[in-house]
């Protein structure tokens, strides 16, 4: 009897506290440099207009070569508040993006803005001298 009492009580206990370890986990920033801002010019191959983040597959030449980088950006929640659509961006638009690269130099980072060849500038809302987001203070 008692351990059926300790399953009913520690079971739904277990699960949501489990339940919770993504939403912990997901918003961390610690992977890119915040302290670093980068500029590139290139391609947008792909807008991904996703949860839990949205994304930009930029297509980004290099000494004759094509670099592909992953530009991580908010939520489509938060970007619509900020007057992005879905429609926003569109493959094959030339773009000039500012990011926070990723620390471990892979072709990625975090949105800042980014410019469009009419002038028409998106923006992430986030701090652009370098001032890191989501970061604790020591």
């Amino acid at each position: 009897m008692i351990d059926r009492v300790r399953h009913a009580v520690l079971a739904p206990a277990i699960v949501l506290g489990l339940a919770g370890l993504p939403a912990a986990a997901h918003h961390s920033f610690a992977m890119f440099d915040q302290k670093k801002i980068m500029t590139l010019e290139g391609t947008v191959r792909e807008f991904q207009w996703t949860n839990p983040h949205a994304f930009i597959e930029l297509d980004v030449p290099n000494d004759g070569k094509i670099q592909r980088w992953a530009i991580e950006l908010n939520s489509p929640n938060n970007l619509t508040r900020q007057g992005w659509r879905r429609t926003s961006l569109r493959a094959a638009e030339k773009v000039t993006v500012r990011i926070a690269p990723l620390r471990n130099g892979r072709h990625g980072g975090l949105f800042l803005d980014l410019r469009k060849e009419d002038g028409k500038v998106l923006d992430s809302g986030l701090p652009k001298d370098g001032t890191p987001v989501n970061v604790p203070r020591l």
